[in-house]
């Protein structure tokens, strides 16, 4: 495991992983982490050289050498015990004995201090057997390998938060150092802090955008998997938006940059994936709660150990029983359980394109009821596109490629989508259109082989008093009824065909929403479209209900009403319209990526438009919630059966924890809520 935990150990202050807790003054344990600055490199290298260290300290213990039947004498032997022990507790227990001084003085002690008071305890025990052999309190072995496994156990957990936290730095490393330049005829190439908005960067094949911009020319398949967790390339052309770090995987492209530095929305996703693994939860307070009671629990146990041992007339096994006490105590595990979990569920969120602003949305996103979509831009493109040609004789592909060649000069919405659709069933050549007119609330005309050809609605076929064959009128009724845009196209005013056109339902939205059905969550969408259009959108999408012709000023009243049922609600939107809704909802999920990705008014933000997203959140927060219950079930059951053991409860029975083991086990539950943590890396 520490392998592949500390592959990505890297100058991360221990304050630094810990800072989502400290900053709000939530755990005690965590200022004692503030105060030594340690990081994992640190750990490492004070536990190889401890472990060095206490392999002569061992040896030469008299109290080791007599439980294994050996003895080394000669002059000076039994000084390097007590000589390099101090060293050991100096050098290796520094980390624990400054983190204690931080924790007290900031008046909120927990395991840095239960660490430090135990090799304290063991440390002037074992010296003052130095001075008066006749105490027996000979510790230094124990002492040595305390101190050896504890920094064992604080490098594993810095290595793990830093492999998590690496997202961090994983979407930075996206960005190229350089950027080439556009000036006239000539590349230049310069650091990517140079960069201005307006300037134009020339893209290679495999290269990295080094800002967001437009495409001004060339046309390349974009991998955005990055940004939205898609592995599949998208093609970008002129005019299309494109992310800093994502790559154009084919052919070089011309970019317009519109956003820079911390404008783009890589550092948006940066800051999001930065302040959720810094906020808090419940569950985090819930265990630091826990953990400052085991303080106190720990600290009372270890009186009244000693006490009674004292009592019952044996110092040496006081003190030894009073050291494990405070070492099986010690709240490793519990200060490991909440942080790890929350460092690895937002780093797999950003990998799937969620990015939690608000720990706390991501939580409840488990207790949704139902979801909200908003839907246009969210289950639909907000982009006509056709969903039907309607043809009597003529081939449905020919008769798209003529409406093209007029539409191909008009820049209005609807002759885009007439072109797109002839370009995506491309198989015929297109004719050329000449003498192109557009005529104001009829449509457009152009001549095209001799002929005219006119592309518009309703009146212009009054205007040509054109009869409309039954092949083509009643499909084009039964589509304009259901809230479809019908325009027709006719040559020398004989109608040859209809197109249907509606806002275009997203491919992957009747997905999303089965799923949503599957985990037992009901799907409403609210719009403010007319309710036919609305209604044969839920219908085709399988919603469960709609609500049709809402303003957007009023869509935060329609959460309300479904609050006032007793349903939790989760509200997908896009982050602009919706804001109100978003903020009055349970959760507040925006959708889509660019530059305002960090809406103020959502918990989560979703960086794709992929309303799958949706899921995963969802999936994310049962996996995330149910590691941090086993983990504070782990680490506070471990304790609270650890420390009457620890103390000597079965010592009549002849079964005693000696210090050294009592750091073992505890350095194994912190290693078994590590591995409980990773197994989070599963889902996603």
């Amino acid at each position: 495991m520490s392998s592949r935990l500390c592959g990505a150990e890297r100058k991360t202050t221990m304050s630094g992983t810990h800072t989502h807790d400290h900053d709000h003054d939530h755990s005690s344990h965590h200022a004692g982490h503030a105060g030594h600055g340690d990081h994992a490199a640190q750990f490492r290298d004070r536990f190889w050289w401890s472990l060095v260290l206490a392999i002569p300290v061992v040896v030469f213990s008299q109290m080791f050498g007599h439980i294994l039947g050996y003895q080394l004498s000669f002059a000076g032997a039994e000084w390097i015990s007590p000589a390099l022990g101090t060293v050991i507790f100096s050098y290796g227990g520094y980390p624990f004995l400054t983190g204690a001084v931080a924790e007290l003085r900031t008046r909120q002690p927990g395991m840095m201090t239960l660490i430090a008071m135990a090799i304290s305890v063991a440390f002037v025990a074992s010296w003052a057997t130095v001075v008066d052999a006749s105490l027996e309190l000979d510790f230094w072995w124990e002492l040595a390998l305390l101190i050896v496994i504890m920094l064992l156990g604080h490098w594993v957990e810095m290595c793990a938060l830093g492999a998590a936290s690496g997202a961090l730095d994983a979407l930075a490393a996206l960005l190229p150092d350089t950027a080439e330049l556009v000036r006239g005829d000539e590349i230049v190439e310069i650091p990517l802090s140079h960069l201005a908005e307006g300037d134009i960067v020339l893209v290679r094949s495999g290269g990295r955008v080094p800002a967001d911009g437009k495409v001004t020319e060339g046309l390349a398949q974009v991998d955005e998997s990055m940004i939205s967790g898609e592995s599949r390339t998208v093609s970008r052309g002129p005019g299309a938006q494109v992310v800093a770090g994502t790559v154009a995987t084919d052919t070089a492209i011309r970019v317009v940059v519109t956003a820079v530095g911390e404008r783009t929305a890589l550092a948006g996703i940066r800051r999001l994936v930065d302040e959720a693994q810094r906020s808090s939860s419940r569950a985090q307070a819930l265990a630091d709660r826990a953990a400052a009671l085991l303080f106190y629990f720990a600290a009372g146990a270890g009186v009244v150990t000693f006490v009674v041992w004292m009592l019952l007339g044996d110092p040496t096994d006081a003190i030894a029983r009073t050291v494990t006490v405070l070492v099986i105590a010690c709240p490793h595990a519990l200060g490991l359980a909440i942080p790890l979990v929350i460092a690895i569920s937002t780093e797999r969120a950003a990998r799937a394109g969620v990015l939690v602003k608000d720990r706390l949305a991501l939580e409840r996103m488990r207790t949704i009821d139902v979801v909200l979509f908003d839907k246009t831009g969210t289950l639909t493109r907000g982009e006509p596109a056709v969903s039907r040609t309607m043809t009597d004789w003529i081939d449905p592909v020919a008769a798209l490629q003529l409406a093209a060649a007029v539409e191909v000069a008009s820049e209005h919405p609807l002759a885009r989508a007439i072109v797109r659709a002839a370009d995506e069933h491309g198989t015929t050549d297109r004719p050329t259109a000449t003498d192109f007119r557009s005529r104001t609330a009829r449509g457009v005309e152009a001549t095209v082989d001799g002929a005219l050809v006119q592309v518009g609605g309703p009146r212009l076929l009054s205007e040509v008093a054109a009869h409309v064959p039954d092949a083509i009128a009643a499909p084009a009724a039964e589509k304009s009824a259901d809230g479809a845009t019908v325009l027709y196209l006719l040559r020398d005013g004989e109608p040859l065909a209809a197109f249907a056109l509606d806002d275009a339902i997203r491919p992957e939205s009747a997905a999303a929403i089965a799923a949503l059905h599957d985990r037992g969550v009901r799907v409403a969408m609210i719009t403010g479209d007319a309710a036919d259009v609305a209604n044969s959108v839920g219908r085709q999408l399988g919603v469960d209900e709609v609500f049709a012709e809402v303003l957007p000023a009023d869509k935060d009243s329609k959460v309300t009403e479904l609050q006032h049922r007793g349903l939790r609600v989760a509200m997908v939107g896009d982050g602009v319209n919706d804001a109100p809704a978003l903020a009055r909802a349970d959760v507040g999920v925006a959708i889509g990526a660019g530059t305002d990705v960090a809406i103020e008014s959502a918990g989560v933000v979703l960086a794709s438009s992929d309303p799958r997203a949706v899921v995963s959140a969802i999936a994310l927060s049962v996996a995330s919630y149910r590691k941090m219950i086993q983990n504070l079930a782990w680490a506070t059951g471990y304790n609270v059966l650890g420390v009457p053991l620890a103390a000597g409860v079965l010592a009549p029975l002849g079964f005693v924890l000696s210090p050294a083991v009592g750091a073992i086990l505890m350095s194994l539950s912190t290693i078994v809520v590590a591995l409980n943590a990773q197994l989070l890396r599963r889902l996603v």
